[in-house]
């Protein structure tokens, strides 16, 4: 049993996720450490877009998983990998939620980057 609280997306917290309309290329000077078609964009309330890359479009090669961990009550558990191409500035600059609560259930399989520790490029499909 969990004593953490479990949120359902609604009016007052709306949570999209749909196909993202570009090309996602993430990178880290000149590295590549994805590249894919087939990013989501999660938008929450009032938060800017977020994309979401498959696993099997990122470089898992060039992550490290950290032990840093946090919860969301609408999307769950999220747990973190470091860039070490990045230096410091990559630390826990990847997250994922590897067992979503079922209104998000879509990213599972799927990382997301923190855009002020990688460089993300949306380009035209």
């Amino acid at each position: 049993m969990t004593d953490k609280p479990v949120l359902v997306p609604g009016p007052s917290h709306p949570i999209t996720i749909t196909p993202a309309a570009s090309r996602v290329v993430v990178r880290v000077g000149d590295t590549v450490i994805a590249d894919t078609t087939a990013a989501l964009s999660l938008k929450e309330a009032s938060y800017p877009a977020v994309a979401y890359v498959p696993r099997a479009d990122v470089d898992l090669a060039r992550l490290e998983r950290t032990d840093h961990h946090t919860y969301c009550p609408f999307k769950g558990d999220a747990s973190y990998f470091s860039v070490p191409a990045a230096g410091p500035a990559g630390d826990n600059a990847v997250w994922t939620y590897e067992t979503p609560h079922d209104a998000v259930a879509q990213i599972k399989e799927y990382v997301a980057f923190y855009p002020n520790k990688v460089t993300i490029e949306e380009l035209p499909l």
